[in-house]
């Protein structure tokens, strides 16, 4: 333990804390090591995470494989009370469409059984294969019957987006069963990495913001929300800068769809920035700043932003203490470890 006192005044309830089965992992490895899939994105990621023997992959590696002990044991040291597990990026959406159905299944299970375990501990988001839409609505059905508390995936599929409407049973079924979908960074696909990863910013320093931004950007003027105005998403990492873009967000899009620029941008019921503050909410995850923190409050709403720690990508109990001391009030630090997340992810 680290002899830290921290606050006694809100449960700390962290909100995308991934981890990962050994056999996901092992398969991501042989993946790699064959060269059969024509993803750099994938190549960039799991070929240091997957394969390397530094410190840091190493560590990362066993952490996202522990649902027990040290798992625990790190959320202890960090005074955090609760963590609502996440399968990592990118899941199973790198898979081949019957390996993923199977692989989202066990996964599925596996963190159903830790849940069980340490029910005072955890709560867990279900894994789908996007390949399959139909049967990722169908997972989602039988995981909200086991309790699962949102879905979880993991950006583009095979530099895929859910903007096509061919997924949008996915969304069908999350909006019916008031299942929050959690939209977790991925690699950027094969189409827009090449000028990131000539100059190592693919993956979090970067790559990961710009792809699941574009993303949520996507689904945004696809219409998604006009057509199922009750769904509701999570982002992470203070927004992936979506929230600090919202004035132009609107101005370029109004002006757009009026001088009919684009086929693909066609007028909302809303605009742009609506549906951010009333579809979508925020994590801090990997972006413990209070500036932030504070700019996201007051622009997407208190009600809206929520507290994550990343783990195991990001583990520094410093992050904590300096989120602790916030200028702002109990009841909103309250609001931000605790409240919202109760509330989105049924809790309490």
């Amino acid at each position: 333990m680290t002899g830290i006192t921290f606050s006694d005044k809100y449960r700390r309830i962290a909100t995308e804390e991934a981890w990962a089965p050994q056999e996901m992992m092992d398969m991501y490895r042989d993946l790699y090591e064959s060269g059969k899939l024509d993803d750099p994105g994938f190549s960039s990621l799991w070929g240091f995470y997957g394969s390397s023997n530094e410190p840091r992959p190493v560590t990362v590696r066993r952490k996202l494989a522990d649902l027990d002990d040290e798992r625990l044991h790190d959320m202890d040291a960090a005074g955090i009370d609760f963590a609502v597990l996440a399968l990592t990026s990118p899941g199973v959406q790198v898979f081949d469409r019957d390996t993923a159905i199977r692989v989202a299944s066990d996964s599925n299970d596996m963190v159903k059984e830790a849940v069980d375990r340490h029910p005072d501990r955890y709560a867990a988001l279900c894994a789908v294969a996007p390949q399959a839409p139909e049967v990722a609505a169908q997972e989602i059905q039988r995981c909200q019957a086991l309790g699962f508390r949102g879905i979880i995936i993991n950006s583009h599929t095979h530099g895929e987006y859910l903007s096509d409407s061919k997924f949008w049973p996915i969304f069908e079924a999350a909006e019916a069963l008031d299942m929050p979908v959690y939209l977790h960074p991925n690699t950027p696909p094969k189409a827009m990495i090449e000028p990131m990863l000539e100059v190592g910013l693919d993956g979090a320093i970067f790559g990961f913001g710009v792809e699941t931004g574009l993303h949520m950007l996507r689904i945004i003027t696809a219409g998604v929300f006009d057509h199922f105005p009750k769904l509701q998403f999570i982002i992470g990492h203070m927004g992936e800068a979506l929230p600090y873009w919202m004035y132009r967000l609107d101005f370029m899009h109004n002006a757009q769809v009026t001088s009919k620029r684009y086929e693909a941008l066609k007028p909302l019921k809303k605009k742009v920035s609506d549906y951010l503050k009333e579809n979508v909410y925020i994590t801090c995850s990997g972006m413990a700043w209070e500036p932030a923190v504070r700019f996201c409050q007051q622009q997407i709403g208190i009600d809206r932003t929520m507290y994550a720690m990343d783990y195991p990508y990001q583990y520094v109990l410093q992050e904590v203490i300096d989120l602790d001391n916030m200028a702002i009030p109990d009841a909103e630090k309250k609001m931000f470890y605790q409240d919202v997340a109760e509330k989105v992810f049924k809790l309490s």
